[in-house]
């Protein structure tokens, strides 16, 4: 299933489950997780709201990025790729990637097409392999 600017899974998982899961397969493909936020704290914390089980990895491929950026010096600002994962149900999450391509056509920069295409196919085979 995909969005029009992103890629979703939902999954027989828990959500640290689901964490862990996404974490090993953007690793397959040579991302990172280089931010880590927590939106379920920080909800609480500069809200006091409750929120369910929410959470955004910052994704990078450097080698992909390091193009990226002199193809762009300012793709700096749609970096990096974004992966959610939230709970549905205690045995259900959710975890959907950013389609960089839909990201992307905001820059009018040719350049960049071929690398947000690559990009593209490995955060889509990251999430078909969930």
């Amino acid at each position: 299933m995909s969005a029009t600017y992103g890629f979703t899974k939902h999954l027989k998982l828990g959500f640290n489950e689901a964490i862990e899961k996404v974490t090993e397969e953007l690793k397959k493909e040579g991302f990172g997780v280089l931010t880590e936020i927590d939106v379920t704290a920080t909800l609480k914390k500069k809200l006091d709201v409750d929120f369910k089980p929410y959470r955004i990895l910052g994704a990078c491929n450097p080698p992909f990025a390091h193009k990226a950026l002199q193809a762009e010096e300012q793709i700096g600002l749609m970096l990096p790729c974004n992966v959610i994962v939230y709970q549905n149900t205690p045995e259900e999450t959710t975890v959907s990637a950013v389609d960089p391509v839909a990201s992307m056509a905001a820059v009018h920069n040719e350049s960049l097409h071929p690398i947000a295409g690559e990009v593209r196919e490995k955060l889509m085979r990251v999430i078909d392999a969930l």
